[in-house]
């Protein structure tokens, strides 16, 4: 549990947040980064009086996390809030990926979004309590196929057993799973082409692996999109617009920061490495422009003799007990450096 605002207050208090690296549901709490630093301090800079509290939901960006901050963090008074950044939270960012993906309406989502303001800006969507009602039909649906399928889905989520068997039969039969995977995206994408507004950012995208591309059905289009991101400097409108809502939502963290007193720094997790640090350099581009600082993680593994593999499960990209030792080992190195935003 976090502590109380009053503790908060009274102590140097440091607020995580992020997507599922936060959450970090594949290590006992004891293991989580944050209790880790909060441990460290208490040891190496006892003066500082370090509190820590972290707040993280899988499948989120940086624009859904701002609130995050606004419900929970910022009652807290923190005196350092840490974003931690892996590389699809480009594409989390956006909308428009996100209703691919999953269906649901990009105009109509269940947590805070970015929109195109009239001003060609943008501004911030707030969470639709009626999404359920907006979300894009499927081939040839009816309410009879859509009440089964609300119905498999509750029952997956309430039960490992029938997770892991579908997994396991996706992972068997990857095939048959890529096929299904590349008939409802795309049907989802050419439901959202037929809005003016969507149909110039989806053109030159491609929503799922092209042809006999030969990958794992779990990876989809974020292995193609990730190396898009870092390695081409000539993107199409999908991706400028992702990194467009990407750079936004921190000039929203950084605007409530200065607002509350608190300092603003990004985590960059070690995956921010792969395709070439291409992701990482994008990161510090935008980070540098409004002032941000990064804390590498990939970098202090490697100072410390490590392999950035050695940081996650061997068939979960998600932070080990190791990976999130080195994330609090940096936030720790970056503290004894910066140890004026305790003041």
């Amino acid at each position: 549990e976090p502590p109380s605002p009053e503790r908060a207050a009274e102590s140097c208090h440091i607020t995580m947040i992020g997507d599922s690296f936060v959450e970090a549901k594949e290590v006992p709490i004891a293991d989580k980064f944050h209790v880790r630093l909060e441990e460290m301090t208490a040891r190496e800079l006892p003066h500082l009086d370090v509190t820590t509290s972290a707040f993280g939901k899988g499948g989120t960006g940086q624009i859904n996390q701002l609130a995050f901050y606004d419900a929970y963090a910022r009652s807290l008074r923190p005196k350092l809030v840490v974003l931690v950044f892996v590389p699809n939270d480009y594409l989390d960012n956006f909308p428009l990926r996100e209703s691919v993906r999953t269906g649901l309406d990009p105009d109509h989502l269940p947590h805070v979004s970015a929109a195109r303001a009239e001003d060609g800006g943008f501004r911030l969507r707030s969470p639709d309590p009626d999404y359920r009602r907006f979300v894009l039909r499927q081939p040839s649906d009816s309410p009879a196929k859509a009440q089964w399928r609300a119905l498999v889905k509750r029952a997956l989520h309430a039960s490992w057993f029938l997770g892991w068997l579908t997994r396991h039969f996706q992972l068997r039969f990857p095939d048959i799973n890529l096929a299904r995977t590349k008939s409802v995206r795309v049907h989802r994408m050419e439901l959202l082409s037929r809005r003016s507004a969507h149909a110039p950012l989806l053109d030159g995208w491609q929503p799922v692996p092209r042809g006999d591309v030969d990958m794992r059905p779990v990876a989809d289009e974020y292995i193609l999109s990730k190396a898009l991101l870092a390695q081409r400097s000539d993107l199409p409108p999908f991706y400028t617009e992702a990194l467009a809502i990407t750079a936004f939502a921190l000039d929203e963290f950084k605007e409530r920061a200065e607002r509350d007193g608190a300092a603003l720094v990004i985590l960059a997790t070690h995956e921010m490495h792969h395709f070439e640090g291409g992701l990482l350099a994008r990161l510090e581009e935008l980070a540098a422009a409004r002032g941000i600082p990064v804390i590498d993680q990939g970098d202090y593994i490697r100072r410390q003799g490590a392999e950035l593999r050695d940081a996650r499960w061997r068939h979960d990209r998600h932070w080990n007990p190791a990976g999130h030792r080195w994330a609090a080992e940096a936030l720790l190195e970056y503290l004894k450096r910066n140890q004026d935003v305790c003041e």
